[in-house]
């Protein structure tokens, strides 16, 4: 799925507001990490992922790993907070967020 600026822009305002969910540790992007992920993701579709350390190389692959893993879209990257958006199904009536189309 590939989303215009726009469309990230609005997911990124609703995002603002949102609470982290997942932690990353300083074990890193381990297998429960990445399950934990999976389920938050089909759980409320857009999610935030805090992250800790200050190796700002090492968040950045963290963030790449983790779409690459579940197939989410990369929204927003700041500091140690990343975000995340996965459409839970193709069918409007049960998508828990929808994305104005631009």
């Amino acid at each position: 799925m590939k989303l215009s600026t726009k469309q990230i822009a609005h997911l990124r305002g609703l995002a603002h507001s949102l609470n982290p969910v997942v932690m990353i540790g300083n074990n890193g992007l381990t297998e429960n990490v990445i399950k934990e992920i999976e389920l938050n993701l089909n759980a409320h579709e857009l999610i935030k992922v805090q992250v800790a350390g200050d190796d700002r190389n090492a968040r950045k692959s963290i963030f790449d790993e983790i779409c690459n893993q579940t197939n989410a879209i990369a929204i927003h990257h700041i500091g140690k907070q990343l975000v995340f958006y996965r459409p839970s199904s193709t069918v409007k009536e049960s998508a828990k967020i929808i994305i104005p189309k631009m």
